[in-house]
């Protein structure tokens, strides 16, 4: 390689042009796209785990709560008798008529509140309280989150997380 002055000489590369090729860019843009169609679906389903976590977290506190409620005025939320055989669910669970964070005053011996808040699900749904759930082939007492699809309301699917509460 000889060199003039400052400046290297390449034979190839001539003389006033620096940059990529074409075959360069095309080579990076390449690597680039391979390393995101590996990343994406890898963060996507780092997310949604996280996410179920999370959903199982709040679910434990919650429960916690209204166990307590239960103990302390025998009412599961919404004022329904424990050993009632017909209770309707509770889609809210922020609301005084749960009586977990606050009473509308039907409670008996009410000692809250159970919980300091009732968070979103981490897909933006009210966490629900359900006295006939069914999991299984059984009916039981549930609080859950609809999951990662949200369907719900009486819709028992199989991403829906829940937290027995009549072990």
């Amino acid at each position: 390689m000889k060199t003039t002055g400052d400046s290297t000489f390449s034979p190839l590369r001539k003389a006033g042009r620096a940059g990529f090729t074409l075959i360069e860019l095309m080579i990076v843009i390449v690597c680039i796209g391979l390393l995101t169609s590996i990343a994406v679906p890898v963060y996507s389903k780092a997310r949604n785990s996280s996410r179920i976590r999370q959903a199982e977290a709040d679910l434990q506190i919650i429960s916690a709560g209204i166990l307590q409620l239960a103990y302390d005025t025998g009412l599961w939320p919404g004022r329904l008798a424990r050993n009632s055989t017909h209770n309707p669910e509770l889609w809210d669970l922020s609301v005084a008529r749960a009586g977990l964070i606050a009473t509308d005053g039907l409670f008996p011996n009410w000692q809250g509140p159970y919980v300091p808040s009732i968070p979103r699900d981490p897909w933006g749904a009210a966490y629900f309280f359900d006295p006939d759930y069914t999991a299984g082939s059984r009916v039981r007492v549930v609080v859950g989150s609809f999951g990662p699809n949200g369907n719900g309301r009486n819709i028992y699917d199989s991403d829906n997380i829940f937290v027995l509460l009549d072990r």
